[in-house]
């Protein structure tokens, strides 16, 4: 059998079990969450998650742009890199990457037969369980010697929360599945803060007070402490343009106890460089570096600002054409099109937006068409292939109470054609967002169509 035949049944395999992304969220809020299956199925494979020193990124936006930079730190500096993300956009293997780089389809298909046997033996995993139990595998297979794991989904049940890290990062909290993480901040970042583990350390990216009060609280009880981004380690952007930003990072030394904790590791001040566009990018590149620095994985300012100048993080305000622009985002809740809206006011300050929009069906819409509505010149409303998709004309009846002109193109690939179409007369920008499922098939579309 050759390798891509191999490979789809590998992925037949993954996606035969239960895939929670790819459930209502009514679903979701009643599923068997628990990491019993996890440690039971990770003991039968000897534990390869203890075998390397781990960073364990949690958060509601920002997790994957600090898993991206804290992974691309420690390559610089080395190390054999782990990088475990999720979902993927193009292609599965994406979501295990060593040394940025995703596993071969070889890889992943040798991977998935030796795990089986072990599988069989315990009722109840999921997609993301397995996966993420192939990730820990990968790693300790391919004498990884660290490794960055992004959590999943909320973070205390999360199947990632086995491992012991060097640092717990908690990234910015804001309202996301809602359905199972609870519907005030407070109780999302309860949540969020289930991967404090005793004695650990913790990061943090700047938080709003209801869910900083959380971590806090948290953080005392685990005895773990707490570098605050913002308080503890001060930041600032000094300059920004579409090549990237450059920021300076500096630990606060002025707290009394800082002479003997985690701070204490931080330079007085470091300039970075990264090519991420947007001003939370500044704050994820802080968090990042304070992440690696209080990990105690020995690694120089030197070499994080080399790590970091050369990370790829894709569909992140991705730039792929600047006249007129083509950009594809991630965006898919209200707060990251409030951060979407004012990334295109700095950058894009004049132009106006063609929006290729699609969302899952437990999505604030309103909400984010409210954020970007300044800049909306028209939305082309679209449908991922994905199960969790809302119908065009729902999205449309919302984006006609938000005041917003819209039209249904469906499949994806012509709602592309027909945005760029339209950018051809005016030259609007054609942004993609709303779905990370939606931008992956506009990225596959735009691909095809510059071949």
């Amino acid at each position: 059998m050759d390798i891509e035949t191999s490979y789809n049944k590998a992925l037949d395999y993954l996606y035969s079990f239960v895939d929670y992304s790819l459930k209502h969220s009514s679903e979701l809020a009643k599923a068997d969450f628990n990491l019993d299956r996890m440690f039971a199925l990770m003991e039968s494979l000897g534990d390869p998650q203890n075998k390397y020193p781990i960073i364990h990124v949690a958060g509601t936006k920002g997790k994957g742009s600090v898993s991206a930079l804290c992974a691309g730190g420690m390559q610089a500096a080395g190390y054999k890199t782990g990088l475990y993300t999720s979902p993927h956009l193009l292609d599965y293997t994406e979501r295990i990457q060593i040394n940025g780089a995703p596993i071969s389809h070889k890889q992943l298909v040798e991977l998935v037969e030796e795990i089986k046997p072990y599988v069989a033996e315990i009722e109840k995993l999921t997609t993301f369980e397995i996966t993420t139990a192939l990730a820990f595998m990968a790693f300790a297979k391919y004498d990884v010697n660290a490794a960055v794991f992004e959590v999943g989904l909320g973070g205390r049940l999360d199947a990632t929360n086995i491992v012991i890290p060097k640092v717990s990062v908690i990234t910015s909290l804001s309202y996301d599945h809602m359905a199972v993480l609870g519907n005030t901040l407070a109780l999302i970042a309860g949540e969020k803060a289930g991967i404090i583990k005793e004695g650990v350390p913790v990061v943090s990216s700047p938080q709003k007070g209801e869910a900083l009060a959380v971590l806090e609280r948290v953080a005392k009880l685990k005895n773990s402490e707490l570098t605050l981004v913002g308080r503890d380690v001060k930041f600032e952007l000094i300059e920004s343009s579409l090549d990237g930003q450059r920021l300076k990072v500096e630990g606060q030394r002025s707290k009394v106890k800082s002479q003997s904790s985690a701070v204490s590791g931080l330079s007085s001040a470091v300039e970075l460089q990264i090519p991420l566009l947007g001003n939370h990018q500044i704050e994820n590149a802080a968090t990042a570096y304070a992440a690696l620095k209080v990990s105690g994985i020995p690694i120089s300012d030197e070499q994080i600002q080399k790590g970091f100048s050369q990370v790829q993080w894709r569909a992140r305000f991705e730039v792929a054409r600047r006249d007129p622009p083509v950009i594809f985002d991630s965006a898919h809740n209200q707060d990251s099109f409030a951060k979407l809206s004012k990334t295109l006011q700095t950058y894009f300050p004049d132009k106006m937006v063609y929006l290729i929009f699609g969302a899952s069906e437990d999505k604030n819409i309103p909400g984010m068409f409210a954020e970007l509505k300044p800049k909306i010149r028209k939305i082309i409303i679209t449908r991922a292939n994905h199960p969790r998709a809302l119908e065009v004309e729902k999205i449309q009846e919302l984006a006609e109470q938000a005041g917003a002109e819209s039209e249904a193109v469906i499949p994806v690939s012509d709602a592309l054609v027909r945005a760029l179409e339209l950018s051809s007369k005016d030259g609007s920008i054609v942004l993609s967002a709303g779905s990370m499922f939606v931008t992956a098939e506009v990225m596959r579309e735009w691909k095809l169509l510059n071949e």
